[in-house]
């Protein structure tokens, strides 16, 4: 899709095309806003299987298998079989992982790290574990690899809960828990394995240090300042500049959770029951989980947030919710039956729709029965609001197996007992998950330029200009592995990099745009439908010939 997903994908080609795995680097342009583990990881799926989309996808979709597999594990060894087998089960089948696993974003490997953190310290302080010593060093390690995924925050989000911890428990000054920790060692581990590209990129893009709480247009402090600075302690005071972001209300940033664990949210419920006093290791793995997320939670309500920014606590409620589940006590099955209400009143709604959008046409593709929000695209979910009733016309296969998904849900609920009805509920959320992703086809001539990219790949060479910033077209420069000059693009995450000493001369204004559509060499234009008229003030209207068009966007040409 356009957006960070192609860029996340196209950085990482642009590594294993250049060679330069320290500087990610988008259309030439020096982008230093994120840790680089995740394009290192996407460049080493391509070097194996080549250039694909899919093989971009690979490293993500095993972060997320993988986790759903250490939640079990961890649930087994703290709760038993049965409470690990619930607990891992959430983690696979919940909304919130499903849907920011779509994105190639780096959440998910964060989240397994910092689970891995979490249960590396429990062992490295169990009395009966045979080897602390090695789970102290992982505990290391799975800082040190989520500082390099994901910056400062692997390491805040678990020390923070696991501090809470320990002072809730009286342990926070106890010499016998640090020694276990052998922290020396696990400082070593950590700068091992964060602080070379750390080292690198900062010598790589002077000045080295700057400190300046200061940030605006057109100014440049080298590496450290915008990745220390900038990324992290002005953009959690909300300072950052560009603000390229928006924030989560505080209140929905919280209830949202009740989505991002649906179906299993029904059973938070049963959750207070259980017991929380650490006197044996399920009442400590409990507490743990509480102190990691109320943490992580209370974190970024003074911080700004994103939808997925809480992903790493969704292990932290499995665990609680397999806990919980592996009671079957009468919370867990009023949360059952409230699961098979919500699926029945889905269904219901659904067929609701589909009678309503039973005549009505399809012309084009789903981009005709959207309705844009421009000013909500800063939120992940931010495409939404985009949704009509005449848009529902486009998903009516979608609609139906997501109708036979609730349809099973509701059944089993119902009809159905103890951990048949929860397996039930499971499967009901793997056929929808079906239903997304047949959704998402639809939605991809709209969430990407792919056909653009086509028609650029069989027509004539010409110079290619992106009308506006990077991210709205980057699929094309993914699918076609071309670069593009940017009209009135100095913006948004490029805006910092433009100024460096190697910034390549790819932005231009009005003028230039002019002088180069006037020339006889050939010359391409992106543009969307609704800045076309942008446009025709610049240059003629009759030299803007059409090549192709999808989802509402365009590929001009200066000559027919």
């Amino acid at each position: 899709m356009d957006d960070v997903d192609a860029v996340q994908a196209q950085i990482a080609r642009n590594m294993l095309t250049s060679g330069d795995w320290v500087i990610a680097r988008l259309d030439g342009v020096p982008y230093l806003e994120k840790s680089p583990l995740i394009y290192w990881l996407i460049a080493i799926s391509y070097r194996i299987f080549g250039v694909h989309d899919w093989s971009a996808r690979i490293p993500v979709a095993l972060a997320a298998v993988l986790l759903a597999w250490v939640v079990w594990r961890y649930g087994r060894w703290a709760f038993g079989e049965v409470a690990g087998f619930y607990a891992g089960l959430v983690s696979a089948t919940c909304v919130g992982l499903f849907l920011f696993t779509r994105i190639q974003i780096p959440d998910v490997m964060l989240t397994l790290c910092v689970c891995g953190t979490f249960w590396s310290f429990q062992r490295a302080l169990d009395e009966q574990e045979a080897r602390p010593r090695l789970w102290a060093a992982l505990l290391a390690a799975s800082l040190g690899v989520g500082v390099i995924l994901k910056g400062l925050i692997a390491i805040v989000a678990p020390v923070g809960g696991v501090i809470l911890y320990l002072a809730l428990t009286r342990q926070l000054l106890s010499r016998a828990v640090w020694k276990r920790m052998h922290v020396f060692t696990g400082l070593l581990i950590i700068l091992a394995i964060a602080a070379p590209w750390h080292i690198l990129a900062t010598l790589r893009m002077p000045p080295y240090f700057n400190f300046t709480l200061h940030s605006g247009p057109g100014e440049y402090h080298g590496f450290f300042w915008f990745y220390f600075i900038n990324e992290h302690v002005l953009r959690f005071l909300n300072l950052r500049y560009p603000r390229d972001y928006n924030t989560v209300p505080r209140l929905a940033f919280w209830l949202l959770h009740l989505l991002w664990l649906f179906p299993w949210s029904a059973f938070f419920p049963a959750v207070i029951g259980l017991s929380f006093v650490p006197i044996d290791r399920a009442g400590r793995t409990r507490l743990l989980a509480l102190c990691w997320t109320l943490f992580l939670l209370i974190f970024f309500t003074f911080s700004t947030t994103q939808e997925y920014y809480s992903m790493p606590v969704y292990p932290a409620l499995a665990l609680l919710l397999g806990s919980a589940m592996a009671t079957e006590s009468r919370s867990v099955r009023i949360g059952t039956r409230l699961v098979g209400v919500v699926a029945a009143l889905a269904v219901v709604a659904i067929v609701a729709i589909l009678v309503a959008v039973l005549h009505i046409p399809t012309p084009g593709d789903i981009s005709g029965g959207l309705q844009q929000h421009p000013e909500a695209y800063t939120l992940s979910l931010g495409h939404i609001g985009d949704l009509t009733l005449a848009s529902f016309a486009y998903l009516r296969v979608p609609l139906i197996v997501a109708g036979i998904a609730f349809l099973i849900g509701a059944s089993g609920a119902w009809l159905l007992k103890g951990r048949r009805a929860l397996v039930a509920i499971a499967v009901m959320m793997v056929v929808f998950f079906h239903a997304s992703r047949l959704a998402l086809i639809k939605f991809d001539p709209y969430l990407g330029s792919r056909p653009l990219a086509q028609a650029l790949l069989t027509s004539a060479p010409g110079q290619l200009i992106l009308n506006g910033g990077y991210y709205s077209f980057s699929s094309v420069f993914f699918y076609t592995g071309r670069t593009a000059l940017l009209l009135n693009g100095r913006v948004n995450n490029l805006e910092y990099g433009s100024y460096a000493p190697e910034s390549p001369a790819v932005f231009i204004g009005d003028a230039q745009f002019a002088e180069l559509w006037s020339k006889p060499e050939r010359s391409y234009v992106l543009t969307d439908a609704d800045d076309l008229s942008r446009l025709t003030r610049i240059v003629d209207p009759a030299s803007l010939h059409k090549i192709a068009e999808s989802g509402g966007k365009l590929l001009l040409a200066n000559q027919p």
